[in-house]
């Protein structure tokens, strides 16, 4: 029977919490991952209604896309607010799961889903997403051992990319050393200076698993004293939009599909009867980057865009149609529960609408 962690490790493989942003806050954030796991649910984000449901549907895991817990809380008492939220439900035994930004970049995922149900085609990322940064361990390994070291380096956990595992970059040189008083090489001679082909071996570490992993690569590295570099990289980056062509029309007309697809009130920027080709698209709360968004994009079509940042954009000659931040994440949100009934058919839909704005007419 899956467990609570047992799910969160498959989700993990959907969308990888490595390409998350440093800032998010996902994961495992309420429960015991040991627990076993009957009934699932997902929703889009924790409101006191999907409290109420996961509670009287007795759900031992609730997979939430937005996070529950976002700012340090410093109690959990019944009430309104995260933390009265977190107690209610830790209290029922309902374990909290959040995907966030990991599956915004991921394929399939929020800004691919957003630009498929507006009908782009082509879809290249943009606005990489800083995730937390990692760590790159590189060892210099005679030719002969490379494979047993690196071999080594993955089996401790290290070179892991999304999906992939054990990759590595390797390069040849020349590696000199002279044996001081009291060394013992385990190749070359003592007091002589020796140069020996060597490999460069670069993989990059888990934060919290580099320990044991200098420690495997120390273990099955045959010299006396190894050579190697550990340093803080920003690597393999997600993206939080995508971009591709659309054949539509003008820009009324895709303010006008925005509206019909994705539901809510939506903002135009730029002139109604302008031709548009190329669309960029990023879920969310996107105002603050759509000053990246490069041509060959006509249009950007996000979430909780400023007056500044809309003229800032026109500017450029970039016309922006704000939809709601709520509103552009609702294909990401769907598709994540069509995924995860392929693996869990007996999954849940509380994806209740959590959007706190309403039209006043």
């Amino acid at each position: 029977m899956d467990t609570v962690g047992s799910v969160l490790d498959e989700l993990a493989r959907l969308a990888s919490p490595q390409k998350a942003a440093g800032w998010d806050r996902g994961g495992l954030q309420l429960g015991d991952p040991t627990t076993q796991v009957e009934s699932l649910a997902v929703c889009h984000e924790v409101t006191d209604a999907v409290v109420k449901a996961a509670v009287d549907q007795s759900i031992d895991l609730l997979v939430s896309y937005h996070p529950l817990l976002f700012r340090p809380v410093t109690s959990l008492v019944s009430g309104r607010g995260p933390g009265g939220k977190a107690h209610d439900l830790v209290r029922s035994g309902v374990a909290l799961g959040v995907v966030h930004t990991a599956w915004d970049v991921a394929p399939g995922g929020t800004a691919e889903s957003l630009a498929s149900a507006l009908g782009l085609t082509d879809l290249k990322g943009w606005s990489p997403i800083d995730a937390e940064p990692r760590l790159k361990l590189v060892a210099f390994v005679p030719a002969g051992a490379a494979e047993a070291v690196a071999g080594a380096m993955a089996g401790a956990g290290a070179g892991e990319i999304g999906n992939y595992t054990s990759c590595s970059f390797r390069s040849e040189g020349v590696g000199t050393f002279l044996p001081g008083e009291g060394a013992s090489p385990s190749v070359g001679e003592a007091g002589a200076l020796n140069r020996e082909n060597e490999v460069r071996i670069e993989m990059l570490c888990p934060v919290g698993a580099h320990e044991r992993v200098v420690e495997a690569m120390v273990a099955a590295h045959p010299y006396e004293e190894p050579a190697f570099d550990l340093y803080q990289v920003h690597a393999n980056l997600g993206f939080g939009g995508r971009r591709g062509f659309w054949s539509g029309g003008t820009l009324a007309e895709l303010a006008e599909l925005s509206r019909t697809v994705l539901g809510g009130e939506v903002r135009m920027a730029g002139g109604a009867s302008a031709r548009i080709e190329t669309v960029a698209v990023l879920p969310g709360s996107g105002g603050s980057l759509i000053s990246g968004v490069s041509a060959p994009a006509q249009a950007v079509v996000t979430g909780d865009v400023s007056h500044h940042q809309a003229v800032a954009a026109l500017d450029r000659g970039l016309a922006v149609i704000d939809a709601g931040h709520v509103p552009t994440e609702r294909p990401g949100v769907a598709a994540l529960l069509a995924r995860m009934r392929e693996r869990w058919p007996r999954v849940a839909d509380l994806t209740l609408d959590p959007d706190p704005w309403r039209g006043a007419g």
